[in-house]
């Protein structure tokens, strides 16, 4: 039925591309203009797009992250850019990510609901890559996004700071997840894939929970939808999964040893 549901819908899935992540910009793109945008039109049902999925990973059974990794590198859950699409980055529109000390996570606000599938992710990637360079961005805004069924995607490459949280770009990593988690709930699927990426994030970069955000944490935004914020709330509290991860990243750290 999702899939139905996204084939009907590509022209305003398009539409919504192009609307989404308004006011965001890199620091470089930012000097030459303001750009505004909307929330993607939302469809009259309140669907929940659902996946079956391995059991969650816990956070302190992570394999040790080696922290002297380059940027360019991504782990093997990763999914890279070469698989969606052959184009390169305007590399001379954006500026470098020199550290990463701070991660966001967003929706992509696009209707109708993701139907979870490889093709589905793959139109869904360049539609908001599309939609990003047409603001005259050097690339899709993001670092990762993860769709319905849990996969987990490189999106602008990590050495390249990102465009996704207007005037708080530098050090940022972006995470996007497809759908519009205002009218929808996430997938236990995407959750999990939330917990995940973000962990790993967290002990590679050395990224304090407290500095795991949502957008609308730093801006005036909807930003990840009132269904996602929920979720991420529950993760970073006492006893939710970050939190855990935080917790054992303490555990390990050099005052612990």
């Amino acid at each position: 039925m999702l899939d139905l549901v996204a084939k009907a819908g590509i022209a305003s899935v398009a539409l919504g591309a192009v609307a989404s992540l308004g006011g965001c910009n890199s620091a470089a793109q930012m000097r030459n203009k303001k750009l505004n945008g909307s929330i993607g039109s939302p469809i009259p049902s309140d669907p929940v797009a659902r996946s079956h999925t391995p059991s969650p990973i816990v956070p302190s059974r992570m394999p040790a992250i080696s922290t002297q990794l380059p940027l360019s590198s991504i782990p093997s859950f990763v999914i890279a850019r070469s698989k969606w699409t052959s184009a390169s980055p305007k590399r001379w529109l954006a500026d470098s990510m020199t550290r990463i000390d701070r991660i966001t996570v967003h929706h992509d606000a696009i209707m109708p609901v993701p139907s979870g599938s490889y093709t589905d992710s793959l139109r869904r990637l360049n539609l908001i890559r599309k939609g990003h360079l047409s603001r005259g961005w050097a690339d899709i805004g993001y670092h990762f996004a993860i769709d319905p069924n849990g996969r987990i995607w490189q999106a602008r490459p990590l050495e390249l700071q990102g465009a996704h949280v207007k005037y708080n770009n530098p050090g940022n990593l972006g995470i996007v997840v497809f759908g519009n988690y205002e009218k929808i709930r996430p997938t236990q699927a995407s959750l999990e894939s939330i917990n995940r990426i973000v962990a790993y994030a967290m002990e590679r970069f050395n990224v304090p929970l407290s500095a795991v955000k949502t957008h609308q944490e730093l801006r005036s935004t909807a930003c990840p939808g009132r269904n996602l914020q929920a979720q991420m709330n529950i993760t970073r509290a006492r006893g939710g999964q970050l939190a855990l991860a935080a917790a054992n990243m303490s555990n390990h750290s050099p005052d612990h040893s």
